[in-house]
This record gives structure tokens, sequence and C-alpha cells, in this order.
């Protein structure tokens, strides 16, 4: 008791500081009430069958690709040209955000350029790669490495410039070469800058090859969804719509394994 003589009492703690809580079930109960809701809805007669199947029929549907080969012909295609894809316009992106991080040179000519060509729609060179590079996997590729480049590019020269430049002049002035600099300091503090751009551009990709494979593939899961819609198998469409969505999932769950390993100091 204080010399006041009021009882003392204890005070609730109020700096959480906005900590993220794990909660696992939290997205299983959400995913299965929008699929009970959407069954019911259905199943009930509210909305036709033909515009909206049934998430039973979606996997019915789903399973019957699985089984006669047909998704995996088509998933596979998709699979070549995103990963090449994105492998490509990740390590070109990357470079190139170092360099106008680093250089003066590289930064006046480099930022315009990106700045002028980063707002065009990618899927609307299509037609010009198609044209320089043919109707083969080569030019749904550039599309997506052109896709990822710009938004890779940008996050990399933009976690440099974050980088504390009292630390690179401490380095300096103790003659650390500049390329251990590099190595050693900059490139470790601007890496969760670098891997956070990586969710961007992977949707970007996703989303891009999807819509290549739309106007000029024969195979992939793009071409896929735009050939049922046609035939109005709104079932295999949906189904198809479906890996899409899993393919981002497990893409996401990927770079946050990715994450928690490279960046398992922060």
């Amino acid at each position: 008791m204080p010399d006041g003589g009021s009882p003392l009492r204890s005070i609730r703690f109020r700096g959480g500081g906005f900590s993220v809580e794990r909660r696992p079930g939290a997205a299983l109960l959400a995913f299965a009430a929008i699929l009970a809701t959407w069954e019911a809805t259905v199943r009930g007669g509210v909305i036709s069958p033909l515009f909206l199947p049934a998430p039973s029929d979606v996997i019915v549907a789903l399973w019957g690709l699985m089984r006669d080969g047909t998704l995996w012909k088509n998933l596979s295609a998709s699979l070549l040209r995103l990963g090449a894809g994105w492998v490509i316009g990740t390590l070109l992106g990357i470079l190139a955000g170092v360099a106008i991080g680093l250089s003066s040179l590289a930064r006046a000519c480099g930022i315009p350029v990106i700045s002028a060509i980063y707002p065009i729609p990618k899927i609307a060179l299509l037609p010009l790669f198609i044209l320089w590079l043919g109707i083969g996997e080569t030019s749904k590729i550039a599309v997506v490495a052109l896709g990822v480049f710009f938004p890779s590019a940008i996050a990399t020269f933009s976690a440099i410039d974050n980088v504390p430049r009292g630390i690179i002049r401490m380095a300096q002035s103790f003659d650390v070469p500049p390329f251990d600099i590099l190595r050693k300091i900059v490139l470790p503090a601007a890496l969760p800058g670098i891997l956070s751009a990586f969710r961007i551009t992977a949707s970007t990709a996703l989303l891009l090859l999807v819509a290549a494979e739309m106007i000029g593939a024969q195979f992939g899961i793009g071409a896929f969804v735009l050939t049922q819609g046609q035939l109005m198998q709104t079932d295999a469409l949906l189904a198809g719509v479906a890996v899409i969505s899993a393919l981002g999932l497990l893409i996401g769950a990927g770079l946050s394994w990715l994450e928690k390993h490279l960046l398992h100091w922060r």
C-alpha cells in the first residue's frame, strides 16, 4: 500500500506491439463456411448449376481431369513457362536493381527507362513477342519474365536505398573491399525487401502466364480454362480455376518457407 493509503492494483500490459498470433484453424473454418454456403445455394436452386456448379461437382470434374491425364498435361506446360519466366525475370531484375542502387550512372539511366516501360501492360506485348520469337514457348516465357523484371528491379534498388548508410561508411572507413561490403552488408540488409517482392512477382507471373496461354497456347491451364468456357463446361472450368488457386497457395507457402530460413536472424 503506497503512502497515500490507496491499495495497489495490477495494470494490464498494453505493449503487445500488434504482434501476430498464429491461428491455424481460422483459414480452414473460413474456407469450409464459404464452400458450405456455396454448396447449399446451388443445391437449393438459388443459382443455376450451369452458371455456378456446386463445389462437389467441381471436385468430381477435377478428379476426372486427374484420372485421364488432362490436368497433368496442361499443368506441366504451365509450370515450365512459369518457372522459367519467373527465374529469368527475377535474376535480371535483381541485377538491374543492384546496379541502380549502387551506381549513379545506372540510376540516372535506369529509373527513367523503368518508369516509362513499367506501366505498359505486358500482355499487350505478347503479339510482338510472337512475331519476334515465334508462337512456341519462348514468347510466353518472355512475357512472364518481362512482367517479373520491373517489380524485382524496383524492389531491389528501393531495398538497397533503405540500407543505413552509416553502416556502409563504417565499413569503408575500415577499408573493407567493396565486394565484401556488397556481399556482407548491403545484400543481407536488403534481403527482406527483395523477398517481400517475390510474393508480388510470383502473383504477377501467374496472372501473365494464364493470360498469355489464353491468347496463344494449345496447352496450359490458361488455355484449358478458356476452352472449357467456350464449351460451357463450367464444372471443368472451375476445376481449372481451383488448380490456379492451389498453385498460388503452394507458391505462397514456398515463399514463406524461404523467408523463414533466409531471414531467421530477424
